[in-house]
């Protein structure tokens, strides 16, 4: 495909209001304000079309280190997307991370809500409390994805879903699970209204998470390693649920311990 039937400009200064205003989402002030974010990497870009996300203009840049293959190009071509081509300064100016791969998306931002979601005949959905580190979140997500669950319910209005690194650290999976911010109340309000069980992981718990039942609808609920679970959850899942711990350490990063559970409800379903 050539260069004009891929309609691609060019812009070679950082004063250029594009580059500006993908600057100015750097913040989350000015994400939720705007209600886009930035997508940046060839995984994260292609999750993101396929997903079917509203792009508003695609940056690229194939000068000195960076690169951006020319399938993918040809699958934002095909999107009638806006194509950006910048020069290494004006490209480093706007990427968010240290990378090699020279494309970079603005975007709308998705918005689910427990309204919206489209569950499946035995569905698997998972809770995260005050899980606020974008790795973390990005990591749980790609285990999710990885293992079909059907939502992701974010409890605490203060995680930034869309903040380009848990888009990086997600590979680009939180275009792909349905992902919902509620308060503890809505996400329980919405699971029993659904008859799915929830499974809390609690240290002090005695109840191993292996021998819980979740071959039926399920939710596996987690918190933060340094802060557990609040009570709202202690008090009202179905079961409280532990993860062996054999050493000196009392608990597990947060996305190891989701990835146990979600794919040890997998495991049983497979039986």
């Amino acid at each position: 495909m050539s260069e004009n039937s891929l309609r691609i400009e060019r812009i070679d200064s950082i004063h250029n209001p594009g580059v500006k205003r993908v600057v100015r989402l750097r913040t989350k002030k000015s994400r939720e304000a705007r209600g886009q974010t930035i997508v940046e990497g060839v995984r994260e870009v292609r999750q993101a079309l396929r997903a079917g996300l509203r792009f508003l203009c695609v940056y690229i840049c194939r000068e000195g280190v960076y690169h951006c293959p020319e399938d993918l190009l040809k699958e934002i071509q095909s999107a009638g997307t806006r194509i950006m081509e910048a020069g290494c300064s004006v490209y480093d100016r706007m990427a968010y991370g240290d990378r090699r791969e020279g494309v970079l998306a603005l975007v709308e931002q998705p918005h689910w809500t427990l309204d919206r979601l489209t569950l499946s005949a035995v569905p698997l959905v998972v809770v995260l409390e005050n899980v606020e580190k974008p790795g973390n979140l990005g990591a749980v997500l790609r285990t999710a994805d990885g293992a079909g669950a059907d939502a992701l319910l974010v409890c605490d209005d203060k995680t930034d879903i869309y903040n380009p690194n848990t888009v990086r650290a997600s590979l680009g999976a939180v275009f792909t699970v349905p992902t919902v911010t509620c308060s503890a109340g809505e996400a329980l309000a919405f699971l029993r209204a659904k008859g799915i069980r929830t499974f809390a992981a609690v240290v002090q718990a005695t109840d191993k998470y292996f021998n819980s039942d979740m071959r039926g609808p399920a939710a596996v609920v987690l918190g933060s390693e340094q802060d557990g679970l609040g009570e709202f959850w202690r008090r009202n899942t179905d079961e409280s649920v532990c993860i062996p711990m054999l050493g000196k350490i009392d608990s597990l990063n947060v996305s190891v311990a989701a990835a146990l559970m979600i794919y040890e409800a997998v495991r049983q379903r497979a039986k």
